[in-house]
């Protein structure tokens, strides 16, 4: 079949099979030095964030406690039926730049709405206003990898979400909104960091 001037044989969609996992070995089997090495790249500023990140941040205690459904969007019979004090713990790195924003690295883990264990693990990034050595608060997003018991069976999830935070130094309250639909999603999730 010929497109735009290109052939596409059926041979070559089973090449690609082959191929592929090949250059997924070959990428994982190159120095990390080798993507880290020049931070104006895309890849390498990702890189020296997340390395900054970790050897420079403070560790943080997080402990998850609460996970409100909004109610427009659940019956009062299936709230009855959801578990809202979703405590947990968990371990992060938090380190604040020159202009005060703040990276984190963590890992955590609570019980679902269900009840059931739900580890994430994550970057956060956030944008701050006021005093860092006081009373700050921030706004920014969190990419993280978690994994349910209702999906697909532990199958790991990857996602992005906003983050909101009030601190005071280096302790503070999240929280993450989670879009969804009818009877899913629609949920506010909250979880304290205290700075060790």
């Amino acid at each position: 079949m010929k497109r735009s001037g290109c052939l596409f044989p059926l041979s070559s969609i089973a090449l690609t099979g082959r191929l592929l996992p090949a250059v997924c070995a070959l990428a994982l089997a190159t120095p990390a030095h080798a993507v880290c090495d020049d931070p104006s790249t895309f890849f390498g500023g990702i890189c020296k964030t997340l390395a900054d990140t970790w050897n420079e941040g403070k560790d943080d205690l997080m402990v998850p406690f609460h996970t409100h459904h909004l109610r427009y969007a659940y019956s009062r019979e299936r709230i009855s039926r959801l578990v809202e004090n979703t405590w947990g713990l968990g371990y992060g790195r938090t380190r604040y730049d020159s202009r005060g924003n703040s990276d984190s690295l963590y890992a955590m883990g609570f019980r679902d709405s269900h009840g059931d264990f739900e580890p994430i693990i994550g970057y956060a990034h956030r944008w701050n206003v006021g005093d860092v050595d006081a009373v700050h608060a921030g706004l920014g997003y969190t990419v993280f990898i978690t994994a349910r018991s209702d999906t697909a069976h532990y199958l790991p999830i990857p996602g992005i979400l906003p983050v909101a935070s009030l601190n005071y130094r280096r302790n503070g309250i999240n929280m993450t909104y989670v879009p969804g639909g009818k009877a899913h999603g629609n949920i506010l999730f909250f979880w304290a960091n205290i700075g060790l």
